[in-house]
């Protein structure tokens, strides 16, 4: 198992107290706990709900868990979703649940909220080398033999630093070398030559580090496009083979092969299926985690499940839902969300449906055109019917900065039956 079954803490959240911290939910909630509120069963719409407020579709935060479920498995794929989407340990689980190998995460923090709540597999996306980080997750590893953790180095230095922070420590750090997705890219060692420098690296410090495959990012290839992408993903492959050769990987079980954001994991799966036979067995490792609530901007657009349909489809599970507050003129509108509250780093939120005295309809001629901190800048044109006092549902563009300004969010049914709320962790 990837997550520790005997937690409580988990249940403990049901035991959090509604009050003043939660933006959006029921001010005569005031008091309860989230369970007691949640057993209620209000209606997200008619039940005292105040905006703005962000819901998760219950429906579709299940059909997205589902397929990737399912996809993962038809590709012979092992899946740790990136944690760091979320931060919503409850997500977590659910995804453990729907088969995930366990939860990629990028800095320390993450980890330790993930630890808190139990999770037994932790990938770590990034080099770490803050000392005392490292010694926490030494003695973590020493607390829990069955803790499984493992995190990028991308430099003899963060070797070097690695290695003189955990003297002592009773069990390795597993480690994969990151190979950077070319010149300009973000982080990872550039080039084979000095991917095999820090595993020379690694191999000197071997008390306190353990080389168990490599690692990447296909979503940072410069220009990327398919051929590009595959490109990449191929010399990752022959770089696992090559160390293999080298036997670099002695004193392991497994190699680790990882790469896949929520953009190209098609291509993760059409090259990882080609992996030669190596030496041990071979854990192809998917860390794609935008998937969890999907979106109606950004990954809309990219999703590979555009390039592949007949292996299904996402579908976006959240929903921004404000009220109009001023009506100024036939052009202009403002509702009361802004950047506090919704996503803007990569779209502006999208006008999609109009509520008014219990009756949904098409938010005909209305479009976000900026935000400010608490309030969304509409254009209305002619056809547009917007009023004071109706509320405008938005879809919202990447899932990282959406769950982000959120601590507890309502996960409604289709009807507006709330059925549970998801406690995040930034």
């Amino acid at each position: 198992m990837s997550f520790d079954t005997g937690t409580d803490a988990l249940a403990r959240l049901t035991e959090e107290r509604v009050d003043h911290r939660f933006k959006g939910l029921p001010p005569d909630a005031e008091g309860l706990t989230v369970g007691e509120l949640a057993a209620q069963r209000r209606n997200l719409f008619s039940d005292g709900f105040a905006t703005p407020v962000l819901a998760l579709s219950a429906e579709r935060l299940e059909h997205n868990l589902a397929l990737m479920e399912t996809y993962t498995e038809r590709h012979g794929l092992a899946f740790a979703p990136h944690g760091k989407t979320s931060m919503a340990p409850q997500l977590f689980r659910r995804q453990v649940e729907h088969g995930a190998w366990g939860i990629t995460l990028a800095v320390p923090h993450q980890v330790r909220v993930a630890r808190a709540f139990g999770t037994r597999r932790i990938f770590l996306a990034n080099e770490l080398v803050d000392a005392a980080a490292l010694r926490w997750v030494a003695a973590e590893l020493e607390r829990d033999a069955e803790f499984r953790f493992v995190c990028y180095v991308d430099s003899v230095r963060g070797v070097e630093l690695m290695d003189a922070a955990l003297q002592g420590s009773s069990r390795p750090v597993d480690v994969v070398v990151e190979l950077a997705a070319g010149e300009g890219a973000r982080t990872g060692v550039r080039t084979e030559a000095e991917c095999a420098a820090v595993a020379d690296a690694v191999a000197g410090a071997a008390g306190t580090l353990r080389l168990v495959g490599v690692a990447g990012y296909e979503g940072e290839v410069p220009r990327a496009d398919p051929d590009r992408v595959h490109a990449y993903l191929r010399r990752l492959v022959a770089l696992a083979a090559d160390f293999d050769k080298a036997g670099r990987f002695a004193g392991t079980d497994e190699i680790v092969v990882s790469a896949g954001g929520s953009a190209w994991f098609d291509a993760v799966a059409d090259v990882f299926a080609d992996i030669p036979e190596l030496s041990l067995p071979v854990l192809k490792l998917l860390r794609s985690g935008a998937y969890v609530s999907h979106d109606d901007g950004r990954y809309r657009e990219v999703t590979p499940f555009n390039r592949v349909p007949e292996e299904g489809a996402l579908e976006p599970a959240f929903r921004l839902w404000a009220q109009i507050v001023s009506r100024p003129s036939a052009e202009q509108a403002f509702a009361n969300a802004g950047k506090r509250d919704a996503a803007y780093d990569l779209d502006l939120p999208f006008a999609q449906v109009i509520r008014r005295a219990g009756t949904e309809r098409p938010a005909t001629g209305v479009s976000v055109t900026g935000l400010s901190d608490q309030h969304a800048w509409l254009a209305t044109t002619p056809e547009a019917d917007v009023r004071v006092g109706d509320w405008v549902g938005l879809g919202l563009s990447h899932p990282c900065t959406s769950f982000d300004k959120w601590q507890l969010i309502p996960v409604a049914e289709a009807d507006g039956t709330v059925v549970d709320y998801v406690r995040t962790f930034f």
